[in-house]
C-alpha cells in the first residue's frame, strides 16, 4: 500500500511568500511514457509507409510487373502539396484527383493542434521526435544544452514563420486551374518520387546542410523545430485556437521553477498562471517534473478540467484515424493517377524540372 502524501511546509524562497503547505506528489507521473509511446508507434507507421513506397518505387525503376501498391501516408511528407490541395478544396469545393491525402493528413495534423494544443509536433511528428531525442542526447552526454542569448533566440525563432508565409503567399495567389495544373504536371505527380531521391542521392551541400542541423540540434534543444520549420510555424498558429493550455495553480505553487527548467521551449511557466504561447509544444514536461499534487496540469480551459496524457494520447488518434478513415470511406485517400504514368514517369524522375 501506497501511504498518504505527506504535508509539508516548503519555504518559497527567493519569492518573498510566507511559508505555506504543499502537498508531494503521489505515484510516477507516466505522460512521457505515454508520449513516447505515441511517438514511436507514429514513427513506425512512417518507416513502414517509406519501406513500402520504396519497393514501389524500385518496381518501376527496374521494369518489372506492379504489384506493390503505392502508400498514400507517403504524401504527409508532402506539406506543400497539402496547403496547395487544401486551397484547391476552398475555391473549388471539389477534393482534389493528385495528392488527396496530403491535405487529409494536414487537416487531421492541424485538427489535432487545434484541439490538443501542438500535438503535432511533440506527439507525432518523426522529425520533432528526431530532434528531442538528440537534444535529449547532448544533455546526456554534456550535462546540459545551449542556449541562444535572447535577442538571437527571438531573432532565429521568427524565420519559420516567415517562411511559412511565403509558402503560403505563394500558394494563396495560386488559382484553382494553376494548382490542377501543377499537381497534374510530370513534376507534381512524382513529387513523392523526388522527395525520396532527395535522401536516397543526397549531393554533398544537402548531406553538410543536415549534418549541420543534426549537430546544432545535439546543442540546441529543437533547434530545427524551434527556428526553422514551417510546418511547426502553422501548428504553432493553429494551437493558438486550442481551448487547451497549461495551467498553474499560484496558491500550491512553490516557486521551485522546474517546470521552467523543463520547457523545451524555453517558457516561463512558473511565471505565468496559463500557457498561452504558439511556441508550447503540449508535450507535458513541465507537468511531469512538477513535484506539487494538482498543481500544474494542461487544462480544458472553459471548465478549468484537467487534460491527462491519456486523454491527449487518445484524442490525437481518434482525429488521425477519424480523418483518414473518412477520407478512405469517402475514395479521396488515393490519388486518380494511373498505372501508366508511373511507368512511364518514374524511370524518368530526374528529367522533370520544378514548373515555373
Amino acid at each position: 500500500m501506497h501511504s498518504a502524501p505527506a504535508e509539508i511546509e516548503a519555504p518559497a524562497a527567493g519569492s518573498g511568500q510566507a511559508e505555506r503547505p504543499y502537498r508531494r506528489r503521489s505515484g510516477a507521473d507516466r505522460s512521457q511514457a505515454i508520449r513516447s509511446f505515441v511517438q514511436f508507434s507514429f514513427i513506425a507507421l512512417n518507416l513502414w509507409i517509406g519501406v513500402q513506397f520504396y519497393h514501389f518505387v524500385r518496381q518501376y525503376e527496374a521494369g518489372s510487373t506492379a504489384v506493390i501498391t503505392r502508400p498514400p501516408g507517403v504524401e504527409g511528407w508532402l506539406p506543400i502539396a497539402g496547403l496547395m490541395n487544401t486551397r484547391y478544396l476552398f475555391l473549388t469545393g471539389n477534393v482534389p484527383a493528385i495528392h488527396p491525402a496530403a491535405m487529409f493528413l494536414l487537416i487531421a495534423f492541424l485538427a489535432a493542434s487545434i484541439l490538443f494544443r501542438k500535438a503535432f509536433c511533440s506527439w507525432l511528428c518523426p522529425v520533432g521526435t528526431l530532434s528531442e531525442y538528440l537534444w535529449k542526447l547532448g544533455r546526456d552526454t554534456f550535462k546540459r544544452n545551449f542556449r541562444l542569448p535572447k535577442w538571437l533566440d527571438i531573432g532565429l525563432r521568427s524565420l519559420k514563420y516567415v517562411l511559412f508565409g511565403l509558402f503560403a503567399y505563394a500558394v494563396v495567389s495560386m488559382p484553382a486551374q494553376a494548382i490542377a495544373e501543377f499537381l497534374g504536371s510530370p513534376y507534381g505527380v512524382v513529387a513523392d518520387v523526388k522527395m525520396l531521391n532527395f535522401f536516397r542521392y543526397m549531393g554533398t551541400a544537402a548531406a553538410v546542410t543536415l549534418a549541420v542541423l543534426v549537430i546544432a540540434s545535439i546543442f540546441v534543444q529543437n533547434f530545427w523545430c524551434r527556428y526553422l520549420c514551417p510546418y511547426g510555424a502553422l501548428m504553432g498558429l493553429a494551437a493558438l485556437l486550442s481551448p487547451l493550455r497549461i495551467r498553474r495553480k499560484v496558491e500550491t505553487c512553490i516557486d521551485c521553477a522546474k517546470c521552467a527548467k523543463a520547457c523545451p521551449s524555453r517558457l516561463p511557466v512558473d511565471q505565468l498562471v496559463q500557457i498561452r504561447s504558439a511556441e508550447c509544444l503540449g508535450c507535458l514536461e513541465c507537468v511531469a517534473v512538477c513535484p506539487v499534487e494538482d498543481t500544474l496540469h494542461m487544462t480544458f480551459v472553459p471548465a478549468r478540467k484537467p487534460v491527462h496524457a491519456w486523454i491527449m494520447a487518445a484524442g490525437v488518434a481518434v482525429v488521425f484515424l477519424g480523418v483518414v478513415g473518412y477520407a478512405q470511406a469517402s475514395g479521396h485517400w488515393h490519388s486518380a493517377i494511373p498505372e501508366w504514368m508511373y511507368r512511364e514517369f518514374i524511370p524518368r524522375v530526374n528529367e522533370y524540372a520544378h514548373p515555373r
